[in-house]
């Protein structure tokens, strides 16, 4: 697969940083981090994650970025015309957002559908324990919303990375910041607020495990849409007089910051909600759809707050389903020449029609399990604990040992020095890998009881 001439591109490097960005911020940012944040003693997992972000993230996503620019072609080409003997990377590599878009829209829909609970006025409904359970065990409600979220989706992809990506990014990203910063001051303001604050920004030391470095690992690949074919795809449409590693770092920026101000928003609310109980931090998965509207039902404009919330995290969620859907239609746009439009057809029935059985899951085929498994479950430990690992190691020996360093290196200084190249080096040869492989091995032990993270 050669360049082509009509190959879509982000109008300037401001447009590429807020849309990857987008990406990057989203249900990983908002709904998983801080629960793992809460689990795995606060400000001793935000440490852990800070440091690896600004290492083993920056790594990875530039690696990515800069496959992407070289090759002007989506995961699916761009490791084969890298390497004629790995293309299966690419194969590899497009069928992680394939598995996660269905289950993705899935939760994005139950996000809009509690936007809409919130803003009909509804928390004191929503923050019944039994909420949450009953919608998802319905057949019509969720496939509804599964609809709507995957449909809006469509229309923005429909539309390019010019007109729909980029353009929807600015708009999103910078109304994103703003209520983040807001809710999260209007939650460490509250009585009581200021001890789940200091939980979550004082690292205690004596909480430093193992198990939390690797969570933080693991949190990084949901956090930064790394291994996903995403930012390679990206990476393709950057022009060639950006500079990478500039990028890169504000990005980075970016994306940590939401997932900090996420943090804040969550621990200290129900902190104030449990009167500092640690215990209800540990709720998990179900801290954003069962916890939180009890919180917001405790406070004075609940109704107001809790619909800000949503609406934010559906933002959140929506610019990181707009990647993963691309990613997939840049990929058999290439493969297939199908055109945009045809392949985003293709990819939004898709996404319809397995979403739609993910969601049956939790309702007439709750009995259906794999490896003791609910649908969604299973979906989500394939690709995020099996498949993005085992991509991001191959990618760090192809480029690490078959290709070396400087192919990347050479690429990023098109547009001036790559100031932590030496480091960079070390880091895609010895070190990654290493992170990569205890979170492989780990995940899977896991999933089997064998040992748990």
């Amino acid at each position: 697969m050669e360049k082509t001439q009509d190959r879509s591109n982000f109008s300037g490097r401001v447009g590429f940083i807020l849309a990857a960005a987008g990406s990057a911020v989203g249900l990983g940012n908002l709904w998983r981090f801080p629960y793992l944040a809460a689990k795995y003693g606060g400000g001793i997992f935000l440490l852990v994650y800070l440091l690896l972000a600004v290492t083993f993230g920056f790594v990875l996503m530039t690696t990515e970025i800069a496959i992407g620019r070289k090759t002007r072609l989506s995961p699916l080409g761009a490791f084969g015309k890298l390497h004629s003997k790995w293309k299966g990377l690419g194969y590899l590599a497009t069928l992680v957002p394939v598995i996660i878009l269905p289950y993705y829209s899935v939760i994005g829909g139950w996000v809009m559908k509690y936007g809409a609970t919130m803003i009909a006025g509804q928390v004191g409904q929503a923050s019944d324990d039994n909420y949450f359970g009953a919608f998802i065990s319905q057949t019509a409600s969720p496939l509804l919303w599964l609809f709507l979220f995957a449909t809006v989706t469509m229309i923005v992809v429909f539309l390019g990375v010019d007109k729909g990506i980029e353009k929807l990014s600015k708009i999103l990203m910078p109304i994103l910041v703003l209520l983040s910063i807001g809710l999260s001051i209007f939650v460490i303001t509250r009585p009581g607020a200021m001890e789940g604050v200091v939980y979550y920004l004082k690292p205690d030391f004596t909480k430093l495990t193992l198990k939390t470095v690797v969570a933080a690992l693991g949190q990084l690949f949901y956090s930064m849409s790394l291994a996903m074919g995403i930012m390679v795809t990206y990476g393709s449409y950057v022009s060639s007089d950006d500079h990478i590693e500039k990028s890169v770092r504000q990005i980075e920026i970016f994306d940590t910051a939401i997932a900090f101000l996420a943090g804040l928003m969550i621990v200290p609310a129900v902190f104030v909600f449990s009167g500092g109980n640690e215990a209800a931090l540990g709720k998990g998965p179900s801290l954003m759809f069962v916890t939180l509207p009890k919180v917001f039902n405790d406070m004075k404009f609940g109704n107001v707050i809790g619909a800000a919330f949503f609406i934010l995290v559906f933002f959140a969620a929506l610019t990181s389903s707009i990647s993963i859907m691309e990613a997939i239609v840049a990929s058999m746009d290439d493969k297939f020449k199908l055109g945009r439009k045809k392949s985003t057809i293709v990819v939004y029935l898709f996404t319809i029609l397995v979403g739609a059985v993910i969601s049956l899951g939790f309702g007439v085929l709750d009995n259906v399990k794999i490896l003791g498994l609910g649908l969604l479950d299973f979906f989500d430990f394939i690709s995020n604990s099996v498949l993005m690992p085992i991509v991001a190691l191959l990618t760090c020996i192809l480029i690490g040992f078959i290709l070396k360093p400087d192919i990347i290196i050479n690429e990023v200084e098109l547009n001036g020095p790559f100031k932590v190249k030496k480091v960079y080096s070390v880091m895609i040869k010895w070190i990654a890998p290493l992170f990569l492989v205890a979170i492989l091995v780990s995940s899977v032990l896991d999933v089997f009881g064998i040992y748990t993270i």
